[in-house]
């Protein structure tokens, strides 16, 4: 009897040991937790046993609500996740999903969130229209898009909280209410506290490519972007990460930051791409 004990205690021991991290998924806009479907089975089938949530809410059409609104949202149901789960959680992010889950992760103080896998998210913003849209409209409609996104009317769409149009940075600061406070690029009186808790996360993954065709430019996906000539600033150079505005350099100098850059996926094929999860997402779910 005492044996079986001893085997049994054993037993439960290397459970928790070795138990899959929960994983949380917040999906991209127009968009819906069935989209996942196929994801959901890949990582059944590499980590049995995982407890996955695909995160239903601001589905389709939805998904244009103002991301602070979103934000709200989402963190409440990850952290139901946690409360469950104080063990720690792995958080995954598609697309306009990823801009979320950067505020979800800023206000929520205590997260337990591991690790944050960025699956083709325009970090930095977005500055272009897709590839399909493009052949339906003039060349330079991108360039008027900031008329109509940094307004107070459209600042309650959620593409225009992460529009950031590199020749009109002034009126990005000042009229957009997402992407700038949340970068603390402008005054936030919750700055440091927001930046404490984007440094709780104990790893950072950056996943994108240059063949999406959605993402532009696509180094936003690793926190990338245009300077004023449209030429790309890594993430090094960026202004963000030279003064660690919100902690972005601390998480680098740490060696908290894993980027993967993978050609020939279109941004609709990410989640579903075999690759790209043997690679970029199975190893970071434990």
């Amino acid at each position: 009897m005492a044996m079986l004990l001893q085997l049994l205690l054993t037993s439960l021991i290397l459970h928790q040991v070795y138990a899959y991290k929960p994983l949380v998924i917040v999906h991209g806009i127009f968009s819906d937790p069935t989209h996942f479907d196929g994801f959901v089975k890949m990582v059944t089938k590499a980590h049995p046993g995982t407890n996955i949530t695909v995160i239903k809410a601001f589905d389709g059409p939805d998904s244009l609500a103002p991301l602070w609104s979103q934000v709200e949202k989402f963190r409440s149901d990850v952290k139901a996740v946690v409360d469950n789960n104080p063990q720690g959680i792995h958080l995954l992010c598609y697309s306009q999903g990823g801009v979320i889950c950067r505020g979800l992760i800023a206000t929520f103080p205590n997260h337990k969130i591991d690790t944050f896998i960025s699956l083709s998210c325009p970090l930095l913003g977005q500055y272009g229209v897709t590839d399909v849209v493009k052949k339906y409209i003039r060349a330079k409609f991108r360039e008027d898009v900031y008329k109509i996104c940094y307004t107070e009317a459209f600042q309650v769409v959620s593409v225009c909280n992460y529009w950031n149009d590199p020749h009109q940075r002034e009126k990005y600061l000042k009229e957009n209410i997402y992407l700038p406070p949340l970068n603390n690029e402008t005054y936030n009186s919750k700055s440091l506290e927001w930046k404490k808790n984007f440094l709780q996360l104990k790893k950072l993954i950056l996943i994108g490519g240059p063949d999406d065709g959605v993402i532009t430019p696509w180094q936003s996906s690793q926190f990338g972007f245009y300077d004023a000539n449209e030429n790309i600033v890594e993430m090094t150079n960026q202004e963000v990460f030279l003064k660690d505005s919100f902690g972005l350099q601390s998480m680098h100098d740490s060696g908290r930051i894993q980027t993967y850059t993978i050609s020939g996926v279109a941004h609709t094929s990410w989640h579903d791409n075999q690759t790209v999860f043997d690679k970029c997402i199975e190893p970071w779910l434990t």
